[in-house]
């Protein structure tokens, strides 16, 4: 049972490098990206934006801490979760206006742990990518950790919490990660159109205009991620099923 459980693990271990090196590859294709970029954001901006990622990374720290001390076991999902959302988001899809839409990949891992350890994962995900990939920024560090490891992983776990138990299995997991990536760009687009509201119209254009830019191509990218992320929980069902019960996850 061990050799077997061992060589899945293994089998989701050597995926990730391959994406990796694929999402790597997809970056530097594209010299613009939906994480609003280094120094983009007025000054004023970006500090407030810290400031309101700074509490949730304050407890999402504490909380693995308090989960590696209690339930050492899942310290390999914590792996599987960051390595999910950073693979996703670096893999950037062409949008219209020479800009780019991408996954966000952390539904997974609001539904296993939580929004506050998922901030710290996102966080960890942004600031890699950030120096290694330029992809993002910096600056934008709080802003995009507040759209992308904040906001998302509040509404997975939302979902996950409010369906969990009422509907199919699936279902759940399915609209937990598909709207966590739906409004993580509208949060984005938010941040955006606070930064530079259109002076005519103010902010309601502003938001209209920098949501519209992404619509298209975020949409099918939601339901696709939604897709993944179903089988993904599907996965883990038969190869981490303790880990999964020992984090109160229904069904498995």
């Amino acid at each position: 049972m061990n050799v077997r459980r061992r060589f899945r693990w293994s089998q989701v271990g050597w995926g990730v490098p391959a994406l990796l090196l694929l999402s790597v590859q997809t970056t530097w294709a594209r010299p613009t990206e939906m994480h609003i970029m280094e120094g983009f954001l007025p000054p004023g901006w970006a500090i407030f934006w810290f400031v309101v990622a700074i509490p949730f990374w304050i407890i999402g720290f504490r909380q693995i801490a308090g989960l590696i001390a209690e339930k050492p076991e899942t310290r390999l999902l914590l792996g599987v979760a960051g390595a999910f959302s950073f693979v996703l988001s670096a893999l950037k899809i062409p949008s219209v206006t020479g800009s780019s839409s991408h996954p966000t990949g952390t539904g997974l891992g609001a539904i296993l742990f939580g929004p506050f350890v998922m901030s710290v994962l996102g966080g960890i995900v942004l600031l890699f990518q950030a120096l290694l990939l330029a992809h993002g920024g910096l600056t934008t560090l709080g802003a995009n950790t507040v759209s992308m490891g904040i906001v998302g992983p509040l509404v997975a776990w939302g979902i996950w919490k409010g369906m969990q138990g009422k509907a199919p299995l699936w279902l759940t997991v399915f609209l937990a990660a598909a709207m966590a990536n739906l409004l993580t760009y509208v949060m984005t687009s938010v941040q955006l159109a606070l930064a530079y509201p259109d002076p005519i119209g103010g902010f309601a254009a502003s938001f209209a205009e920098f949501a519209t830019i992404f619509a298209i191509t975020q949409i099918p990218l939601a339901v696709s991620e939604g897709i993944l992320t179903v089988i993904i929980v599907n996965a883990l069902m038969g190869t981490a099923s303790n880990e999964l019960r020992t984090l109160g996850v229904q069904g498995a």
